[in-house]
């Protein structure tokens, strides 16, 4: 059995990264494409555009592990099938659920190496490179709104206009409001850098509202204790999708303590805990196709089922991911809903064809 694991594992792992490598080589191409028209901009050189393509390389392998996966798996067993392979492996005495559990053991490697790419390599070169593309063409982070970033402190409603790459703020504007309300103190900062645990302000004009009077007073330099730190700005970096679990869930929590609305970092942090384990129900989903006689369906044919699976797994993600912050649903459901129909189907199928 150990023989027979090892040969499967070598097989499937094999064309598995070989449909990687495709997939991600499309990709990084349309990267290429998209960055050439950001060319000359700033110092982004083309030496740049190439380093930026390379960082995000690993994003995109995470994009496309379960349907690698998938196309991987089935393009193994429908060679094993058709050299007959599997026959043999029968007639020696391997049950269907014996080589099943061999495909899952090999679906939890790649499970697992997608948990890793996900948690401890994209974050950081998704942030390295937006990093130094947002660096060489002088941008600013995040820019929400025509009048910059907007972020709830507490009692306060911070304005940013520019967050840079290194974390510092340009044309910071604090608003303190009391338990009623009530406009208290703004606060209008030239510019402003983070050290010993506070920010560290310049060019300050504090301006106080009282009952029937207000007044300011001009500070060269002025010191702010705030709950935003540039732990939290860096995340404007990378988007939800690729973000770490902790990073998301920290983000998730500040939002909520300040009563903001975080559906959208909800279904991708659920969505980045059941990814991996979509790798295991690809695993299963390719099973059945392995054993379909060879009249049923030649190697092509069952290849291009295994892309048009692919192809409706990434689109019912999106969707239910879009329709679930339309209709606000659960997280849970519009993360995890895809992968449980695609389990579904594939056990139903080994169930179908033990029957028949």
């Amino acid at each position: 059995m150990s023989i027979v694991n090892r040969y499967l594992a070598r097989e499937i792992i094999g064309t598995t990264t070989m449909v990687a490598l495709g997939l991600l080589s499309m990709f990084s191409f349309f990267d290429l494409i998209q960055e050439l028209d950001s060319l000359g901009h700033g110092t982004y050189n083309l030496g740049m555009v190439l380093l930026f393509v390379l960082l995000s390389a690993p994003g995109h392998v995470y994009e496309v592990a379960p349907v690698s996966v998938l196309l991987g798996a089935m393009y193994a067993l429908a060679q094993f099938s058709r050299h007959s392979e599997l026959v043999v492996m029968r007639a020696s005495g391997l049950s269907r659920a014996d080589i099943g559990i061999a495909m899952l053991k090999i679906g939890l490697v790649f499970a697992l190496i997608t948990f890793i790419i996900g948690e401890l390599i994209t974050p950081v070169s998704e942030k390295a490179a937006q990093k130094m593309r947002l660096q060489a063409k002088d941008d600013v982070v995040a820019q929400e709104f025509r009048s910059g970033l907007w972020i709830k402190d507490g009692p306060s409603f911070v304005n940013i206009e520019e967050v840079l790459p290194d974390s510092s703020l340009r044309n910071i504007h604090i608003y303190e409001f009391d338990r009623d309300f009530h406009l208290r103190v703004v606060d209008n900062a030239q510019s402003g850098y983070y050290e010993n645990d506070k920010w560290s302000l310049n060019n300050v004009t504090q301006t106080t509202f009282k009952e029937n009077s207000a007044g300011s007073v001009h500070f060269n330099q002025a010191y702010w204790q705030s709950a935003v730190k540039p732990e939290l700005l860096n995340i404007l970096l990378v988007v939800p999708e690729k973000m770490a679990a902790w990073n998301l869930y920290s983000y998730i929590r500040h939002l909520s303590e300040n009563h903001q609305k975080t559906s959208r970092q909800q279904i991708a942090l659920w969505t980045k805990l059941v990814f991996p384990v979509a790798c295991i129900v690809m695993m299963v989903l390719a099973l059945p196709f392995g054993f379909l006689h060879q009249r049923s369906g030649g190697i092509g044919g069952k290849i291009f089922a295994g892309i048009m699976l692919g192809i409706v797994y990434q689109v019912f993600n999106r969707l239910f991911i879009h329709v679930g912050l339309l209709n606000d649903w659960p997280p849970i459901l519009s993360a995890t809903t895809p992968t449980l129909l695609f389990l579904i189907s594939g056990v139903g199928m080994l169930v179908w064809m033990e029957r028949h």
